[in-house]
């Protein structure tokens, strides 16, 4: 389960602007995850609430916003949407897609007190 490393990075991410903001306790966190990203919502979740008990961020409420997969087709020269890496154009059924969006993840926002 990588997402038990990917909260440990996030929590890692919180204490550290804790140390240089000077603040004490996080009330939520808004992580964007692509859709792409091989990230499963609902496990890191978990991870989140198991890695940060006894944190700065213990009893933190999670946020997560989904980015949408992107690519550009070569094909027909468009930016599309993706639902998965290596799928298909939904424009013109090619396979030269090019992966442009929706690989990411990223800690957006920190709510503190």
């Amino acid at each position: 389960m990588h997402e038990m490393s990917l909260a440990e990075g996030v929590l890692k991410l919180i204490e550290d602007s804790a140390r240089q903001q000077s603040f004490t306790k996080v009330v939520a966190v808004w992580l964007e995850i692509g859709e792409l990203a091989s990230v499963e919502v609902e496990a890191m979740k978990f991870c989140f609430d198991a890695v940060t008990r006894d944190s700065v961020a213990d009893g933190a409420r999670l946020e997560v916003i989904v980015v949408p997969g992107s690519g550009w087709c070569m094909a027909c020269a468009k930016t599309v949407p993706l639902s998965e890496v290596y799928g298909g154009c939904p424009e013109c059924g090619g396979y030269q897609v090019q992966v442009t969006g929706g690989t990411e993840m990223r800690v957006k926002e920190l709510e503190v007190a």
